[in-house]
């Protein structure tokens, strides 16, 4: 989630102080990701930094107005306009969890499939409950995108646990149970040979 942008995209709407950045961010995302006041200033100080905001008027009770530069709206629309990377390597717990316990002795990774299934369909199922009918109000559409992205997520995950579970069930001794390698690790980077001329 990129803060910085979302922030933006807000301020490029008019002029804000902190905590209202922070209330219309929590309207905008269902407060589904809450953040704090203390974020949210180190990122205008960021955007301060880097041109794309700038401090503007007080107001009576001594909040101070951020508002965009020429450049923050620009990053806004080229944000808005790109597609999303998902990162190749991002660390994903659950698979990480996974792969850890199907290497250890004595332990029953179908057990821990079993648990992680449990919690995912509890999700689920609160998700459901959760989700708003129809959206009327655009504060509306924005919550249900949100919960249709994490009910989707969930459902995905179910799908990812069941597959899980049938391939442990189809190798039922190829717990590979690694012992500690006793090689000594390398340090260092590898010396490179010259390349034969």
């Amino acid at each position: 989630m990129s803060v910085r942008q979302s922030l933006l995209a807000i301020l490029d709407q008019g002029p804000c102080y902190g905590y209202q950045l922070r209330s219309e961010f929590d309207r905008r995302t269902g407060s589904t990701w809450p953040l704090n006041v203390g974020q949210i200033y180190n990122t205008l100080d960021r955007l301060e930094r880097d041109g794309l905001v700038e401090k503007g008027q007080t107001d009576a009770q001594g909040h101070v107005f951020w508002q965009i530069t020429d450049a923050g709206s620009a990053e806004v629309r080229d944000w808005l306009a790109a597609p999303v990377e998902r990162a190749a390597g991002t660390r994903d717990e659950l698979a990480i969890k996974l792969a850890v316990a199907a290497t250890l002795p004595g332990v029953a990774v179908s057990d821990v499939i079993d648990a992680q299934r449990v919690a995912t369909q509890e999700r689920l199922d609160r998700l459901r409950r959760e989700s708003p009918a129809e959206p009327i109000h655009p504060a509306d559409l924005s919550n249900a995108l949100i919960v249709d992205a994490l009910l989707f997520a969930a459902e995905g995950e179910l799908r990812w646990l069941e597959s899980a579970a049938e391939r442990v069930a189809r190798h039922p001794d190829a717990a590979l149970a690694l012992a500690l390698s006793i090689d000594t690790p390398k340090r260092g980077r590898p010396v490179k040979v010259p390349s034969p001329a």
